[in-house]
């Protein structure tokens, strides 16, 4: 993907087609975007566009979908894009879906705990992911919505009941960390960012993310100091986003370039390409949690391998017993919200009203006085 970026930058189009999609051996793969028209889903769109490894891309949301997918499908690449809105057609989406990537959701915004963010956003994944099961119960699902932490446990326990769950194609996508510290990483050491590796484990927020900078490469002599501050860093990036945006906006740009990255990796791994290892919140016994954030080599079934932490640094052996408490939390918070809360299929409507709810609020008042009203329904206690 990065390759393929790059070249996007330094080549006419007329080239760029011509090599990416000259070749009959490239497979047909559909990728499904749920939350397309939103504001990770719209740059993440175009940049699964611009992916010669699609040949359908499907865009679906509750609203707004058509205009996203007439501009995106403007673009001359491989890619036949269709548009699609509402419930009904929420099942023609996802049809034949190799890999089905989940923005939708509402954006964490000044003002909102945790509990409201997931609140609305469990619901919502919920109803997704019962139609995922319905209608392409073996594609590999990229779950971005946050929190991810919750929202994976609630994947897989819809799964489970629909007798669907194979643990190999479920990922929370948590590239974005990843991303973020090579950037950091890179620029305290003073080395080349687009050199540089850094494993990201735990989970998907605040004190969960542990990058392992003890195994960064290329190595540098950084200080203790700088190491700490790099993690901090790293686990506050959605926070200075959020802050540096002034209450108007979240990080959806940097997610939309991380999602796609993940996306494309799942797509070589179904393609047979060997060795694609990213780091994703899987089910996993790596620790005695029951997901956990590692790297993971990908492959024709979805996960091939789920890799170990390797050696860790005093600092990272402190962060990873740190985050335990909480990250399991946040799991068992997400499996008990899915087996007991949102058991009726009729829920997922309501959620996905109150989704257009929030995303409508206009300012923090307004979307903490919805949250107020929301948290009057049971549905969401």
């Amino acid at each position: 993907m990065l390759r393929f970026i790059k070249s996007l930058t330094t080549s006419p189009s007329s080239h760029i087609v011509r090599r990416g999609y000259a070749s009959e051996a490239v497979p047909e793969r559909k990728v499904t975007v749920l939350g397309a028209a939103g504001g990770i889903g719209q740059p993440l769109s175009l940049l699964m566009k611009l992916n010669p490894l699609v040949s359908n891309l499907a865009l679906y949301d509750i609203a707004n979908t058509p205009g996203v997918a007439a501009d995106v499908s403007h673009i001359n690449t491989r890619s036949e894009v269709v548009g699609y809105a509402s419930d009904a057609e929420l099942g023609k989406a996802l049809e034949g879906a190799d890999v089905v990537i989940i923005p939708a959701g509402v954006p964490r915004k000044p003002g909102m705990t945790r509990d409201d963010l997931f609140n609305i956003n469990a619901g919502i994944v919920k109803g997704l992911c019962e139609a995922i099961a319905k209608h392409c119960p073996n594609a590999l699902v990229n779950m971005i919505s946050n929190p991810v932490n919750s929202t994976v446990p609630i994947a897989a326990e819809v799964f489970k009941k629909a007798g669907t769950y194979d643990p190999k194609r479920l990922f929370g996508v948590t590239t974005l960390d990843v991303v973020r510290a090579k950037t950091f990483y890179a620029g305290k050491a003073m080395v080349p960012v687009a050199e540089v590796n850094v494993p990201v484990v735990g989970g998907h927020a605040g004190i969960t993310i542990l990058p392992l900078f003890s195994q960064a490469t290329p190595k540098a002599n950084l200080s203790d100091e700088v190491i700490t501050a790099l993690t901090k860093r790293t686990q506050d990036g959605g926070t200075e986003v959020v802050e540096a945006k002034a209450g108007k906006g979240s990080a959806t740009l940097s997610m939309a370039y991380a999602g796609a990255i993940f996306a494309d990796a799942c797509l070589k791994g179904l393609n047979g390409v060997p060795d694609v290892i990213e780091c994703s919140f899987v089910q996993s016994t790596v620790t005695e949690l029951p997901f956990f954030a590692s790297r993971v080599r990908l492959g024709k079934n979805g996960v091939e391998e789920v890799l170990g932490l390797g050696p860790l640094s005093d600092f990272e052996k402190e962060g990873l017993e740190k985050l335990k408490p909480e990250l399991k939390s946040s799991i068992e918070k997400g499996i008990k919200f899915a087996t007991h809360y949102l058991l009726e299929s009729n829920t997922c409507k309501l959620c996905i009203f109150f989704s257009v709810v929030f995303a409508a609020a206009s300012s923090t008042r307004l979307l903490l006085f919805r949250v107020e009203e929301a948290h009057k329904f049971k549905f969401y206690q």
